[in-house]
Parts: structure tokens; C-alpha cells; sequence
């Protein structure tokens, strides 16, 4: 009976002692659980060396004061700038001895591009470039005789128009002079330019009236007979404080921007106003001279779900 009263005892001070255990390790868990959420808190910075900016392309910008631009947004062709081509014809009528040059091929200001051979004096003389450009035409070869019509067409493309088409209501809007953004259709081009000529009558076709564009053209990006979007400046305003655009990302509904600190990047939370397309105003949750990251911070957005996701884990 003793025995039995001492194994009773014994399981009971077992059954105590694994209460306790459990006890005070769910104690244990419960701190280790709140010092992870505190963490966690604390986090929300994403570190990066200066070789990872680097090669991740991100581009970092001091906040500062701007101008948004009031535009009015239109659609428009890139056409060749009538005033810089060169139609060339024969001086004097004659025999055609030499070709220089053939259609695409560039050629400079000076430079030889047909010679021929008078029929009244029998002479051979050269006729040259009178400006830097291309050959878009041909129409002449060697032993056949000079015509009215050109033996080649030379365009000059470092400068071209672009012709908008400007719907009547908002012609009013419109005057030589102004501002003018280009964009290729993608957006991925981006010209400058102002507006030289608005035409006196409609077109019949689309019933818009035609503004006149000239942009610079050094890379030769804008081929005449592509249809481009345009925004011509109506006002400019100030504003004091602005972002690029690209730089907003959203993180759970919210506009943020990706705000460079001691201990990394922090998704900033902000206000926004006015915008042109290009930049944009903040109201709230941005500082000047607060560096930021402009360009690429979709790779910190992503990096910020990554730690979201391991944290959920």
C-alpha cells in the first residue's frame, strides 16, 4: 500500500514538474515572439552597397523645388523640314558625266555630286552640296542628258517638323512660340521643341487645324512619316517641392517613394499635387533636399516584398 501511495506521489510530482516546463517555455516563445515582432517593427530599411546601386541602374535625386507644366495634350507626324532640302538641277543644260552619289548615301556641304558637260561650251563643271544631309533621290545617270526635273534630292534630317493636329475648340490654347514635349508613341523618346507656324484653315480630313513643331533631330531618331504624342506648355508652375514620376512606386495602395537614410532605403509614404506627366508635386512625406531614389525603385519595391513574404513565413 506504502509503494502504491509513493508511485501516486511520484507521477503527480511528474505531471508538476512537465506543467511547469511547459509552463515557462511558453513564456520563452512568447518573448522570442514579441522581440521578432519588435524587429520587424524596426525593419522596413533595405541595405544596399554602393556596387549594388550601382549595377542595379538605380539613380538617386535630391528633393527639390520645380515647375509643373499645364499642357495640352495633343497627337501629331514627324515631316521633313521643308527648308532644309536641296533639289539638284544643272546650271546649264548638257550631258551628264558623272554620279557621285546614290539615294541614302550622306553627303557634306561642298561636296561634288553630279558633273557635266555643257552642250554650248563643252565644258565639264561640278555641281556641289549646299548643305549636310542625305540623298532621299536620284534621278539622274552618267550619258544621260540634263532635265527639268532635279538629278538628286538632298534633305538635311539634324532638324525636322512635327505637324499637330489641334482640334478647333483648342486652337485658342495654342500660339507661336510655345513649348512643345514630343514623345515616340512607346514614350521611350523624348524631344523638345516650339511651335512655328499655325495653319490659317482646317483640314478636311480629320477637321483639326495644324500647328507646326520645329525639334533638333542629331541622332536622326525622328523619321519623318511617324505619328508622335505631344504636350504643348500652356503654363508653367512652381512648385515647391517635386519628384519624377518614375520614382513612385505603390505599397498597399499608397503612393511611396524610396527615401535613401543612414540604415538604408525606407519606403516613404507621401502626398501628392499637380502633375505633367514628367514630374509631380508633393504635398506631404518628403523633405528638401532628402535624397531619393528616381529611377529602378520597382527592384526596392520587390525587395521589400521578398522581406514581407519571410516575415510571413
Amino acid at each position: 500500500m506504502k509503494s502504491k501511495n509513493h508511485v501516486n506521489k511520484s507521477i503527480i510530482h511528474l505531471l508538476f514538474s512537465c506543467f511547469a516546463i511547459a509552463l515557462l517555455s511558453g513564456q520563452a516563445l512568447a518573448e522570442t515572439g514579441h522581440g521578432e515582432e519588435a524587429e520587424h517593427g524596426e525593419e522596413g530599411h533595405i541595405e544596399l552597397t554602393q556596387e549594388q546601386i550601382q549595377h542595379s541602374g538605380i539613380t538617386l535625386v535630391t528633393a527639390t523645388s520645380g515647375t509643373i507644366r499645364d499642357v495640352l495634350p495633343v497627337y501629331g507626324v514627324v515631316a521633313t523640314n521643308a527648308e532644309r532640302v536641296q533639289s539638284v538641277t544643272a546650271r546649264f543644260d548638257g550631258v551628264i558625266r558623272e554620279v557621285k552619289k546614290s539615294v541614302g548615301d550622306p553627303v557634306r556641304k561642298g561636296e561634288t555630286l553630279v558633273t557635266v558637260e555643257a552642250n554650248e561650251s563643252l565644258k565639264t563643271y561640278s555641281i556641289v552640296s549646299a548643305l549636310n544631309g542625305a540623298v532621299t533621290q536620284r534621278n539622274a545617270n552618267a550619258g544621260e542628258h540634263t532635265t527639268d526635273i532635279p538629278l538628286l534630292v538632298v534633305q538635311d534630317f539634324s532638324t525636322v517638323w512635327v505637324e499637330l493636329s489641334v482640334f478647333p475648340k483648342d486652337v485658342a490654347q495654342v500660339e507661336l512660340g510655345q513649348r512643345v514635349r514630343i514623345l515616340s508613341l512607346d514614350s521611350t523618346q523624348i524631344a523638345e521643341g516650339k511651335i512655328i507656324y499655325i495653319a490659317p484653315l482646317g483640314q478636311t480630313g480629320n477637321q483639326a487645324i495644324m500647328a507646326r513643331a520645329l525639334i533638333d533631330n542629331p541622332n536622326g531618331i525622328w523619321k519623318p512619316g511617324l505619328f508622335v504624342n505631344a504636350q504643348i506648355t500652356r503654363a508653367e508652375i512652381a512648385a515647391p517641392m517635386v519628384i519624377r514620376n518614375e520614382a513612385l512606386q505603390i505599397v498597399e495602395d499608397n503612393p511611396v517613394v524610396f527615401v535613401r537614410g543612414e540604415e538604408g532605403f525606407e519606403p516613404r509614404t507621401v502626398t501628392l499635387g499637380r502633375t505633367d506627366g514628367e514630374l509631380t508635386e508633393v504635398v506631404a512625406g518628403l523633405s528638401a533636399d532628402e535624397v531619393y531614389v528616381s529611377k529602378n525603385s520597382f527592384i526596392l519595391k520587390s525587395e521589400l516584398g521578398k522581406e514581407d513574404a519571410e516575415h510571413g513565413h
